[in-house]
């Protein structure tokens, strides 16, 4: 699943990620993409137990690809 935050002023982005991962399946991925390095998302991707690996792309925006692992 791929949510495109491009163009929203915080704290939409978090939010809207938040929200989708809510029905995120174990072992799948979430992909979003941000203007900006999301960084007060990793830390609560962290403590719910969230993998989460950040690219910057070429426009400058970043793709954060969040995993959910099994427990």
């Amino acid at each position: 699943m791929i949510l495109d935050n491009r163009g929203l002023e915080p704290p939409q982005p978090m939010m809207r990620t938040l929200k989708a991962l809510e029905s995120l399946q174990q072992g799948r991925v979430l992909t979003i993409i941000n203007d900006r390095r999301p960084m007060f998302l990793y830390e609560q991707l962290d403590e719910m137990g969230y993998t989460h690996r950040t690219e910057q792309n070429a426009d400058g925006s970043y793709r954060i690809d969040i995993t959910k692992l099994s427990r």
